[in-house]
């Protein structure tokens, strides 16, 4: 049996990162929503100021999947965490134990951190990643609703910013 290893990302795990995302977008059927690049992701993944950070796991030295993320804190909680914005496993890697290895080394990171928790959001459609999740101990919340502001409403906020 192959060895799972989990490490974080580098610079060169750019192109992997982006064919996960891919991946991700063509699974729930929306790959005309993916706007971002290769290049994003060098850009705003590395450097001095990174916005994320990613966990890659390899079997055999092979890219079997990653869980992209960023800081987060809950002030209810009064302490620091992890939001997760992607996670992905390769089919060809499925059931061999990699979702559940990046999540365990996701919440160790986190709690060396010191945080305590993991949030994420998944497609209302993408029943398989629920019911990973749930088996994970990542339990669905009734009482939130994620909203975002994007594209126009977004720039409608900041142009309406009597300061700028």
């Amino acid at each position: 049996m192959s060895e799972i290893s989990i490490r974080f990302a580098t610079v060169e795990d750019a192109e992997d990162i982006f064919s996960a995302l891919v991946g991700i977008a063509e699974t729930v059927k929306e790959l005309h929503k993916l706007k971002s690049s290769v290049d994003d992701i060098r850009r705003f993944g590395f450097g001095e100021t990174p916005a994320f950070e990613v966990l890659i796991a390899e079997i055999d030295g092979r890219f079997a999947g990653c869980c992209l993320y960023f800081p987060s804190f809950s002030t209810w909680i009064g302490r620091p965490g992890v939001y997760v914005q992607d996670f992905y496993v390769a089919d060809e890697f499925r059931g061999k134990g990699i979702g559940e290895r990046l999540l365990q080394r996701l919440a160790s990171v986190t709690r060396k951190r010191g945080g305590c928790y993991i949030r994420l959001a998944v497609d209302t459609q993408n029943f398989r990643a629920q019911a990973f999740y749930a088996r994970a101990g990542i339990k669905h919340s009734d009482t939130e609703q994620i909203h975002a502001a994007y594209d126009t409403a977004f720039h409608a906020l900041a142009d309406a910013d009597p300061d700028d």
